[in-house]
């Protein structure tokens, strides 16, 4: 079956970038959502796989998305893959401490994107 993974970006070049790797080279389908909110209501009417995660948003950040992921049971167990610029020790240290599948770094390769994801996830590919 194929994976459906959110992503979650307010930027429409990152947002495009990864749906081409997801879809075009992993085989999966990527739903889109340009910021938390818009996240949030796709998240409810749609059955994930799995959630990338931009951290820096207008409006919503990641973290009050992840947060509003969690206060849900019936949405908690979706594994999140941030999406971020931010690297610095503090950043790694509240993203281990949230509980988050994993991290991939901004910027990143666009041809390998998929594969990232793949690995943090453990899905055989």
């Amino acid at each position: 079956m194929t994976k459906r993974i959110l992503v979650v970006d307010d930027e429409k070049d990152i947002r495009r970038v990864v749906q081409i790797s997801l879809e075009k080279i992993a085989g999966w389908q990527a739903i889109m959502a340009e910021s938390g909110q818009e996240g949030l209501l796709k998240v409810k009417n749609e059955s994930l796989d799995a959630i990338l995660l931009d951290v820096s948003m207008p409006d919503m950040d990641g973290f009050q998305f992840f947060e509003q992921l969690q206060a849900d049971t019936a949405t908690q167990s979706i594994p999140v893959v941030l999406l971020t610029a931010k690297v610095l020790p503090s950043d790694r240290q509240r993203f281990a401490q949230m509980g988050v599948a994993g991290v991939i770094t901004k910027p990143f390769d666009p041809m390998t994107v998929w594969s990232q994801v793949a690995k943090i996830l453990d899905w055989q590919v």
